[in-house]
């Protein structure tokens, strides 16, 4: 009696058919949003029945903020394809994005010292 095999998981055919991600993101020299990693995205509306199933999963999710590599991780997309459907959706106004705030820089110290000396002065 020989023992049973084990099969290997198979992957996910949406994610792994390159046809499929072609025809998610369409042709691949339109101009996309100026989008990385880090940009925050929210929805602005409901998915209609007219977005496909990818952009209203996005919708879905970004009910509150997410980063677009959180929305890539939770729809096993890549980057390049979640652009592209996030690109989609900030035209129709469907999202909001905003880049993260970046903190300011420190001022010279040579301009504080010379406040605190201006006070201590005072």
């Amino acid at each position: 009696m020989s023992p049973p095999r084990r099969e290997r998981r198979k992957a996910d055919p949406a994610v792994s058919d390159p046809e499929r991600l072609y025809v998610i993101t369409g042709a691949p020299d339109g101009e996309r949003a100026e989008l990385d990693l880090v940009t925050m995205v929210v929805a602005q509306a409901e998915p209609s029945p007219t977005v496909q199933p990818e952009q209203a999963a996005i919708l879905r999710l970004c009910k509150a903020p997410l980063s677009v590599a959180e929305i890539s991780a939770y729809l096993s997309l890549p980057f390049s394809v979640v652009t592209s459907l996030l690109t989609e959706l900030l035209a129709t106004e469907l999202i909001e994005s905003r880049a993260p705030i970046v903190r300011a820089a420190l001022p010279d110290r040579s301009l504080l010292e010379a406040v605190m000396h201006g006070l201590q002065k005072l």
